[in-house]
């Protein structure tokens, strides 16, 4: 995998055009002052998570003695899942995050699991296991991907208004079908990898 796709990936896997209905209902509670500042915080905290599991990695998987054929089907299942709830979005509106809670959102559900999700550590673990000279590469490409998703949330009040609520939830839909394909994708490497098979 080279540097780009791995961090259209993980833009994929962020889908923060399918999160700015979600983000905006989540600080409507919070005081337009503050919204832009929780918004960095909160991106900030989700890259640092990102890191973590992107520089840990090789650890993570030792300590818990797990697999790469694991974390790829595993991988695949989870972000099959939530490819899923964005093509067939739950009936209470509250996407990928449930329902939106009271006060000024910390950590849960905006950095976690909304940009810093299952998927996107599941991802870097993979990257960083199956090609762990390229440690640097796969920074860049967090680093290329969180900037795209942290511009567009942080300019979600104007896409909001310019694009509408009906053209966000058609690219979530077109988003979600494209981590379907390649959670399918991962899944059959996983298991072509624990059969010993080629895919």
């Amino acid at each position: 995998m080279t540097t780009l796709s791995a961090a259209i990936l993980l833009f994929l896997i962020m889908d923060p055009l399918g999160n700015i209905p979600i983000f905006l209902s989540l600080l409507k509670d919070v005081a337009p002052k503050r919204r832009r500042a929780v918004m960095v915080r909160e991106l900030l905290i989700a890259l640092a998570v990102l890191l973590v599991f992107l520089m840990g990695g090789q650890w993570i998987l030792h300590l818990l003695q797990l697999k790469e054929e694991s974390i790829s089907i595993a991988g695949g299942i989870v972000l099959f899942l939530i490819g899923i709830r964005m093509v067939f979005p739950p009936a209470d509106g509250g996407g990928i995050f449930g329902g939106a809670g009271e006060g000024e959102p910390f950590i849960v559900p905006m950095a976690i699991p909304g940009v810093a999700g299952p998927s996107a550590m599941a991802a870097l673990l993979l990257l960083t296991n199956t090609q762990p000279g390229r440690t640097a590469d796969w920074a860049i490409a967090l680093l290329c991907a969180w900037l795209a998703t942290a511009l567009i949330l942080l300019s979600s009040t104007y896409l909001f208004r310019w694009l509408g609520e009906s053209v966000l939830t058609a690219l979530e839909r077109v988003m979600g079908m494209l981590l379907i394909a390649l959670s399918v994708q991962m899944f059959l490497g996983g298991v072509a990898a624990y059969l010993h098979l080629s895919v």
